[in-house]
């Protein structure tokens, strides 16, 4: 007993191409694509740097180094400011209360260096914080 082969199907007469049936991608899209990511790319590579760059390098820094409560209605704070050349800026200091009110707050114009300052307070003050020191181009007081 002889099994007979197995039959095969006959072979397509016409072989068809998907790009005939369907038609083939502009050749240009894939390198307009490209580009455009290259493109992309770059701005916000660029733009990252800038901000990076801009943050980085503040007009003003400013650290309290010390204070003082010097009586009932008043106390001292001592800031180091770092200005950049040409920087108008201001500092902003706060006197708080044993309660962690705030008791006292005094804006002023710094010079680079040393800032000694007195606070008037309204009450006994338990101690002094740096609220920081700003300019019309960096609002974020550091």
């Amino acid at each position: 007993m002889n099994a007979p082969p197995p039959t095969t199907p006959p072979a397509p007469t016409s072989t068809t191409d998907l790009a005939e049936r369907y038609g083939a991608p502009a050749p240009w899209r894939r390198t307009a694509l490209v580009a455009g990511v290259a493109v992309l790319a770059l701005v916000f590579v660029g733009w990252v740097a800038w901000a990076a760059w801009f943050h980085g390098t503040p007009a003003v820094e400013s650290e309290l180094t010390a204070y003082d409560v010097a009586g009932e209605h008043a106390a001292t704070a001592v800031v180091e400011v770092d200005l950049g050349e040409g920087a108008d800026a201001s500092c902003r200091v706060r006197a708080l209360a044993e309660d962690h009110s705030t008791v006292g707050e005094l804006a002023f114009t710094p010079t680079d260096g040393r800032n000694e300052v007195e606070v008037r307070t309204e009450r006994r003050a338990t101690s002094v914080e740096l609220v920081g020191c700003t300019t019309p181009d960096q609002q974020r007081p550091r």
